[in-house]
């Protein structure tokens, strides 16, 4: 069973080319971030006449998450219990809570799609609703895993947190910025004291995630990784090979994320004659 997790930077944009990598890379599953947009706006019959069905949370043209599945797709949970909102009060008082989180279960996996909030700055009042909804995240995790032990659980995504200095290209560049902060961090590595794993990191699979469109910053490798796969021991276990997809940072009008990619010793009926990666 083939897993990814990819920030699109709007699906409306790229359909074409994540159906297509999808198709070429004989993807079972993967979590999208930022597809900006609305349901009824979401390009379903690319990803129909490709085998794949979608579930998303998208409220608007900022944000939002989806998973696309050739695989059954069950238990699908809308964002995660005492989830922070963010901006202005409604007309009930309450902020309201932004489509950054999006869970499912395929084959028996407990699976999710994050977008973490940016945090702007440190300054911003984006950067403590950071680390609140990081610390719910973290809360809510640790009390599924008491609840379902031994059922793997994965969180994928954008993580927007380089959580060591060889994480960027250029750690002087960063002062006093967010995605590097302390605080940052230690909610980054509090979700591995919790019990989860870097399934790429622990192989020992290097390399950045993300590259800004600006000042030519792919072509000098001038990136960051920031997107991840952070899994139980109980997925962790099922991990077979990883790696980060550079490639899908070239061509035409590409995210300025790239895909991140685990295969697990997970049978299904589309396993037969799968390609390894390594």
């Amino acid at each position: 069973m083939r897993v990814a997790t990819w920030n699109v930077n709007s699906i409306r944009t790229r359909v074409g080319r994540v159906v297509d990598w999808l198709v070429r890379e004989d993807v079972d599953v993967l979590a999208m971030q930022e597809i900006k947009c609305k349901e009824s706006q979401f390009p379903f019959e690319a990803f129909a006449e490709a085998g794949y069905d979608v579930e998303l949370h998208g409220l608007n043209q900022w944000n939002g998450v989806a998973f696309a599945s050739r695989l059954p797709i069950e238990e699908v949970t809308v964002g995660f219990p005492a989830a922070p909102g963010f901006g202005k009060v409604d007309d009930a008082g309450e902020l309201p809570v932004e489509a950054r989180a999006l869970g499912v279960t395929v084959a028996g996996i407990r699976l999710w799609s994050l977008y973490v909030p940016n945090g702007r700055e440190l300054d911003n009042p984006h950067y403590p609703y950071k680390l609140e909804w990081l610390d719910r995240l973290r809360e809510a995790t640790s009390e599924w895993m008491t609840a379902h032990p031994g059922q793997p659980i994965a969180l994928m995504g954008d993580f927007n947190i380089a959580p060591f200095d060889h994480d960027v290209w250029d750690i002087a560049a960063f002062e006093g910025k967010t995605h590097v902060s302390q605080p940052e961090r230690d909610a980054f590595h509090a979700l591995e004291t919790a019990g989860l794993i870097d399934a790429l990191r622990s192989r020992g699979v290097e390399g950045y995630t993300y590259w800004d469109y600006q000042q030519l910053r792919f072509p000098r490798n001038e990136g960051m990784r920031i997107d991840f796969i952070l899994g139980s021991a109980a997925f962790d276990e099922l991990v077979t090979a990883a790696r980060i997809d550079r490639e899908e940072r070239k061509g035409d009008a590409p995210s300025d994320h790239v895909p991140v990619v685990v295969d697990l010793d997970v049978e299904t009926e589309d396993d037969d004659d799968r390609p390894m990666i390594f």
